[in-house]
């Protein structure tokens, strides 16, 4: 919750603002009733109309300073609730944006969906209500209590039985629907998971024809959350019906006591009037806090998941006083490095070593889970290593700072990601100043210009979310041409040319050496023909380094990398070292 409610600070003066506001109004309408009681005891009875008149215009004056003061703290508060939320939004972002893969793994993206989106909105419902109704609640009821036994102690009566009622009524409904909230967000975040995760997964349902099936996984998960709204919604619907008939039935007891009070001569009529409205402001009060205590454990929840996410740690930070390189050479050495995935009993690398020099091509092969992503993700810290230390021109990289170590580095997952905008927004990711001229060189060494120029608009061709309008093969080149834009001095392809044809890749790897021939290429394929010319291929088996050397040393020295190569390519094609 504290890491929720540091983002109202800013906001303290507009909270006093509201408070003094709220004082104001709840005040004037306090005042009200006792000018009325005057005006029927001293100018109905008395039939004095110039006393009616000038109290009935103290009476609007008050009104018009219940309104103002009304619909001030009204803005302010809705005000204070909306600049907080945008501020718990952001910090969200921005603390989402900087966690390693290991915190994104610890949450999941539907869940942090929900929290920013659905848990944000409700604690802005909650903090207009709180500052609106929590402040004035307590103020009018506390007041028109007071009010009330000075106007007539043989009448308070009604009022103790009212609120008896009213706190056995609001008892019963927090026993039932508080303990509802938690398992709502919960069953939220579900429906939103299963949501995320079919629209995603819709070509594969489709082509398993699965659709019935996941369409009655949906259907439990709504119906579960459908199930539980329902609870909650009743059972709140049940108390407004319920303390509106205390209301009513209230305001009949007390005309009904008045009445014999009055026949005594004991109560005046305008007293007995004034008494009526000091208990509706009464009960009134008691069910806007009920309303405030319905809202405040849901919205609390809500915070607190909020706080989970803000509170979290990134196991990757930067360095107290991190070192600026200056211009990158792009040499990279990995020495001792292990690795262990977070609570992991193994390790995922084990003690690897090797070094990649500018102007060589380092690739990296293996069987599936060899540990080949997860080694080279190292090199822009998504993960930390355990052990050991990978080196950037002789420096640790924990000792530069994530951003500057990333601008050294152009990085083009296995899964080609793409903006929606245009084919030329998402070339200036990395770089928003380029040229047309450096967009067309990078989309030419990609081998992109060909589909890029079959294109109505060209670079200013609309991108859909995720890519989805253009072929896996081109956005994978359209990937491989945004890191060129950015002209880093170290490159790191995880499996980028899998989704291209054999010549598309031959061609591309070209380009590659023509144009970015003085950097630092590292390349993890599954395709030997990829990496025949590399300078120094690095085998990998269940974490550790089991071969290294070019293609023909290991064809003779390594077992794992042989039995690779020729799962895919003949004897012939292998001893000619070339595809």
């Amino acid at each position: 919750m504290k890491y929720v409610l540091r983002y109202y600070r800013p906001y303290c003066p507009y909270i006093i603002l509201i408070l003094l506001l709220l004082f104001g109004q709840a005040m004037c309408e306090l005042a009200l009733p006792g000018y009325m009681s005057d005006i029927i005891n001293n100018g109905i009875v008395a039939t004095d109309m110039e006393y009616i008149k000038r109290t009935g215009i103290i009476m609007a004056g008050v009104s018009a300073a219940a309104v103002v003061c009304s619909a001030g703290g009204s803005f302010f508060a809705a005000r204070v609730s909306a600049k907080s939320s945008r501020d718990v939004r952001k910090a969200l972002f921005e603390k989402v944006t900087s966690f390693s893969a290991a915190e994104l793994e610890e949450f999941s993206t539907a869940s942090l969906i929900t929290r920013s989106t659905n848990d944000v909105q409700m604690v802005q419902q909650a903090t207009v209500m709180i500052l609106r109704l929590a402040c004035f609640a307590p103020i009018m009821g506390i007041g028109a209590v007071i009010r009330a036994l000075e106007t007539s102690l043989s009448l308070s009566w009604t009022i103790g039985l009212a609120l008896l009622v009213i706190l056995c009524i609001m008892a019963v409904s927090f026993f039932l629907i508080l303990p509802k909230f938690q398992v709502l967000q919960k069953k939220l975040d579900r429906l939103n998971l299963i949501m995320k995760e079919r629209l995603t997964g819709i070509l594969v349902i489709r082509a398993f024809t699965t659709e019935k099936e996941e369409e009655r996984n949906f259907d439990t998960a709504n119906r579960e959350l459908t199930k539980i709204n329902m609870f909650v919604n009743r059972a709140m619907s049940f108390m407004m019906p319920a303390l509106m008939f205390v209301m009513n039935a209230v305001s009949v007891l007390i005309i009904w006591a008045g009445a014999h009070l009055i026949e005594s001569r004991e109560l005046m009529i305008g007293d007995m009037l004034a008494y009526l409205q000091y208990a509706m402001h009464v009960i009134m009060s008691f069910l806007f806090i009920t309303m405030i205590f319905i809202m405040i454990p849901r919205a609390a929840v809500s915070a607190q998941r909020i706080g989970r996410v803000l509170q979290v740690e990134s196991s990757v930070n930067d360095p107290e006083n991190p070192v600026n390189p200056g211009e990158p050479e792009g040499l990279v050495e990995f020495e001792k490095v292990s690795f262990a995935y977070p609570d992991a009993q193994e390790k995922t690398i084990d003690g690897v070593s090797f070094t990649a020099e500018p102007g060589k091509t380092t690739a990296v092969i293996g069987g599936t889970g060899a540990g080949k992503s997860t080694l080279i993700g190292l090199i822009p810290r998504f993960y930390d290593v355990t052990e050991g230390r990978i080196l950037i021109d002789g420096r640790d990289i924990r000792e530069i700072s994530q951003h500057r170590l990333r601008e050294m580095i152009g990085y083009i997952p296995q899964k080609g990601m793409l903006f929606s905008g245009t084919i030329g927004s998402n070339l200036r990711y990395g770089k928003e100043d380029a040229t047309d001229e450096e967009l067309r060189e990078a989309a030419e060494t990609a081998q992109a210009m060909e589909f890029i120029e079959e294109k109505e608009h060209g670079f200013e061709e609309e991108v859909s979310q995720g890519g989805t309008n253009v072929s896996g093969g081109q956005k994978q080149r359209l990937s491989i041409a945004r890191a060129l834009v950015k002209r880093p001095k170290i490159y790191i392809f995880d499996d980028s040319f899998s989704a291209l044809d054999f010549k598309t890749d031959k061609a591309l790897r070209e380009a590659l050496g023509k144009k970015v021939g003085d950097s630092t290429i590292i390349i993890v394929a599954q395709r030997i023909n990829t990496i025949l010319d590399a300078d120094q291929i690095l085998v990998m088996e269940e974490g550790r380094l089991v071969g290294k050397g070019t293609h023909m040393q290991l064809m003779e020295d390594c077992s794992v990398y042989r039995e690779i190569a020729l799962s895919q390519l003949s004897e012939e094609e292998l001893e000619r070292g070339r595809s």
